[in-house]
């Protein structure tokens, strides 16, 4: 049976106190359920806090929202796989449009990524998506795949137990338009066929694939009852606790 995950990625966003309080909302206020897992994703800083407030939940995981693609050195300002690990965290988000668009991460980054993370026993919520102009244009089966065939598809099958993937129209984050449920679900059965046709019938159906695309509380239950999406990647509506929590029960 596959997993079902609501993941909230804070971003640049909360400071200590805000970020305390928000995983204590998050936790005292949201039930544990079969199959479901709770991720959250502060910035590094908070990080071993968030850890620490949710040791006695087995259902609430903690990410990374990036990690280095060197294992360590003179990279100033890096962190790495091996030191997200040494503090506990379980998850980190590669390949999010945004670091692919403001830092340039190319697809052999985002491999050396993937490949740190693995080889440290972290697992990889490993994002993709197409921007306006190429969903306008027809063309998002085609970045998806290449986007997936230039990565993910280029790891050993047994490997992919420890990954999650995250469908983000980078058109419908933070701009207020979500992708419709058909068209939501249209992606996701094409990404699940994508993995029944590299790595078999198996990988594809235990693969959770979540939606990221401004989800929130409003439309979380029409999206999640689509039958290939197993989750959500969630911004900005996980930065309240009472709107996270609706989506969390809304699965």
């Amino acid at each position: 049976m596959r997993k079902k995950i609501i993941a909230g990625n804070w971003k640049m966003n909360t400071d200590k106190k805000d970020s305390k309080n928000l995983v204590s909302e998050i936790v005292k206020n949201s039930e544990e359920k079969n199959h479901t897992y709770i991720i959250l994703s502060p910035p590094y800083i908070y990080l071993q806090q968030a850890i620490t407030d949710c040791m006695h939940r087995k259902d609430i995981l903690v990410a990374s929202q990036n990690c280095s693609s060197f294992d360590n050195g003179a990279y100033t300002g890096e962190v790495s796989a091996k030191m997200l690990k040494s503090i506990g965290v379980d998850y980190v988000i590669i390949g999010h449009s945004e670091r692919r668009q403001y830092f340039k991460e190319s697809n052999d980054i985002l491999n050396d990524k993937i490949l740190q993370a693995l080889s440290n026993n972290l697992k990889v919520i490993f994002c993709c998506g197409e921007d306006i102009n190429q969903r306008e244009k027809n063309e998002f089966f085609d970045v998806i795949n290449d986007q997936l065939s230039s990565t993910i598809f280029k790891l050993d099958s047994k490997k992919l137990s420890n990954i999650i993937v995250a469908y983000e129209p980078i058109w419908a984050i933070g701009t207020g338009k979500t992708a419709s449920p058909e068209q939501a679900q249209e992606m996701h059965f094409y990404i699940r066929s994508l993995f029944k046709k590299n790595f078999g019938d198996n990988v594809g159906d235990n693969i959770s694939i979540l939606y990221g695309g401004s989800c929130k509380a409003s439309n979380a239950k029409t999206i999640f009852s689509q039958s290939d999406i197993d989750g959500g990647l969630i911004g900005g509506a996980s930065l309240k606790s009472a709107d996270f929590i609706s989506i969390i029960n809304s699965i």
